[in-house]
């Protein structure tokens, strides 16, 4: 049964593939004994006679393959313009398909969406943030900054501003709490 199986794998491996040269991938083998010489010669003279067509039709094939690059030389059409006709075209096609367009369209609409999504979001900070400055804490915070940054920028001079030297340096009040240089901090 073996012997079987192993025949029968050896068969299917022989077979040969799309496009791949019969003559070559079969190993002779011998004619059947139903066949007689007379129609074994006849398929010899047709087996000749296909692949001298084949190679005819490759010869033709090369050919026009060559005439087909001279023209494009001719009228300047290179490789890099092919390819550039062949993306437009390609991408003429995506744009113009139902997908493209649903896709589209659905983007455009989360766009929307997202868009009036940020725009409550902004509102909704800008009137929390006006309750928090209209709230009594931050009044209260807001004139204890007033009053410090009073205390803190310098006093104008009664002195002419003319007879100030500019060699000499501006005394800045310092504020109440803090140290002199006189005064150690412990």
């Amino acid at each position: 049964m073996e012997d079987a199986e192993k025949g029968s794998q050896q068969q299917s491996d022989s077979i040969p593939e799309v496009g791949e040269d019969a003559v070559t991938s079969v190993t002779p083998s011998p004619p059947p004994p139903t066949m007689t010489e007379e129609e074994r010669q006849e398929l010899q003279e047709e087996l000749v006679k296909v692949e001298d067509e084949i190679q005819t039709l490759s010869q033709v094939l090369a050919a026009k393959e060559k005439q087909l690059a001279d023209i494009k030389r001719k009228l300047g059409i290179t490789p890099l313009n092919e390819l550039k006709q062949n993306i437009s075209k390609t991408w003429q096609e995506v744009t113009g398909s139902t997908a493209y367009r649903r896709t589209s369209e659905t983007l455009s609409q989360a766009s929307l969406k997202a868009t009036a999504a940020f725009s409550n979001v902004g509102s909704a900070i800008s009137k929390k943030l006006e309750d928090v400055r209209n709230a009594p804490t931050f009044k209260s915070f807001e004139g204890r900054v007033e009053t410090l940054k009073t205390k803190m920028s310098p006093s104008t001079s009664t002195s002419d501003p003319g007879d100030q030297n500019s060699d000499t340096p501006t005394a800045e009040p310092l504020p109440e709490d803090s140290p002199t240089p006189e005064q150690p901090m412990n």
